[in-house]
C-alpha cells in the first residue's frame, strides 16, 4: 500500500512514512495483514458479549469521559471506554466495560477511528461520540430513540460539507462523528465496498481497481468521506443527526472564538498532542459551567 497509487490524490505530504498514521485511521500508510485486525476484534467482542446498545466513549479527559459515561448509562446504553495511549487508561464506572483497542498494535496514537472501522468485527449496535461533547437529557433520549431505531444496515451521523464554499463541491462533502452510532450490517457494507470512516478511501484494500481508485482519489482525504462515498454510490442507508441538535453541548475550538490554544512543542504534538488537548479543554470550558448549563450538573 506504499506505491505511487497509495500515495496518490489528496494525501498530506507528512503522512506517508508516520507510522503513528495507522492508529489514526488512514489506509494510504497500511501496511499491516488484516489477520491482526481479526485476531484483536475477537477480543474486543468477547469483551461485549450480550451487550446489544454499546456506545463508545474516547477518553480524552478523565473528567469529562466520566460524565459521558453516566450520560449514557442513564437512556440505558453501555458505555465501551476506549483511550489513546498517550493518556492511559481512564476511570471505567461500575457498568461500563474498559477495551484497550490498541493492546495487539503498541501504537503511539490511536484515535476512535481505529476500532470504529471494524464495528462489524465487534458489535451488534455501536454508539459513539466525541470526546469534547456533552448533551442534555432531552438530547441524549433523541440520540437513544434514533440509536434504537436503526434497522441493520443503517448509520445515523452529522453531515458535514465544508461550509458554503464547498456546497456545490460534493468531492468535499462527508459524515462527522461527532457523534452517531452503525450498526453491523452498515459497517460491513462499508468495509466490503472499501468506503468508510477511515482516511483515504482510494487506498483502502476492498477498492482493488485501478479506475475507481484514480476516481476515489479526487475526493478529500479526512475521515467520513468514505461514509458520504458509501451513500451516494453504494445506496448506503444514512440517517443524518442534525447539527443543531448537539451543536450547544460541542466544547471545542469551533464553538468558542477566543479559545486559548497550547503550544503542541517541537515534535508537532506527538507525545504530548493528547495533555494539551486536555489542557486546552479545561482551559477554555468550565465542565461544572458546561453541565449547568445543559442541565446535567445532578450527574458531575
Amino acid at each position: 500500500m506504499h506505491g505511487s497509487e497509495a500515495q496518490a490524490g489528496l494525501q498530506k505530504p507528512d503522512e506517508a512514512a508516520d507510522f503513528s498514521q495507522i492508529g489514526k485511521g488512514n489506509w494510504a500508510c497500511f501496511d499491516l495483514p488484516l489477520e491482526r485486525i481479526w485476531e484483536a476484534a475477537a477480543e474486543w467482542c468477547q469483551a461485549l458479549k450480550g451487550v446489544r446498545r454499546a456506545w463508545l466513549c474516547w477518553a480524552v479527559s478523565d473528567r469529562w469521559c466520566v460524565l459521558q459515561q453516566r450520560l449514557i448509562q442513564e437512556v440505558g446504553w453501555t458505555p465501551v471506554v476506549g483511550f489513546d495511549p498517550r493518556g492511559g487508561q481512564p476511570t471505567c464506572l461500575p457498568g461500563s466495560i474498559a477495551i484497550d483497542f490498541n493492546a495487539h498494535f503498541k501504537f503511539d496514537i490511536m484515535y476512535m477511528h481505529f476500532p470504529l472501522e471494524f464495528a462489524f468485527l465487534f458489535a451488534e449496535r455501536l454508539g459513539f461520540w466525541h470526546s469534547d461533547l456533552l448533551c442534555s437529557l432531552d438530547n441524549m433520549r433523541y440520540l437513544r430513540d434514533l440509536f434504537e431505531s436503526l434497522p441493520d444496515g443503517a448509520l445515523a451521523a452529522v453531515p458535514e460539507k465544508g461550509g458554503r464554499r464547498n456546497f456545490f463541491n460534493f468531492s468535499r462533502h462527508r459524515y462527522w462523528e461527532l457523534v452517531g452510532c452503525t450498526t453491523r450490517g452498515a459497517s460491513e457494507s462499508q468495509f466490503r465496498h472499501g468506503s468508510g470512516w477511515w482516511r483515504h478511501i482510494h487506498c483502502h484494500p476492498s477498492c482493488t481497481d485501478s479506475r475507481e481508485r484514480r476516481r476515489r482519489s479526487r475526493y478529500y482525504y479526512d475521515h467520513g468521506t468514505g461514509i458520504m462515498y458509501w451513500k451516494r454510490h453504494y445506496g448506503g442507508k444514512v440517517v443524518d443527526i442534525p447539527l443543531e441538535k448537539v451543536v450547544a453541548g460541542h466544547c471545542t475550538s469551533i464553538n468558542k472564538t477566543n479559545y486559548k490554544r497550547v503550544s503542541p512543542g517541537p515534535d508537532g504534538g506527538r507525545s504530548g498532542g493528547l495533555q494539551n488537548l486536555v489542557t486546552e479543554l479545561d482551559l477554555n470550558y468550565d465542565l461544572s459551567e458546561v453541565a449547568k448549563k445543559l442541565g446535567i450538573a445532578h450527574l458531575l
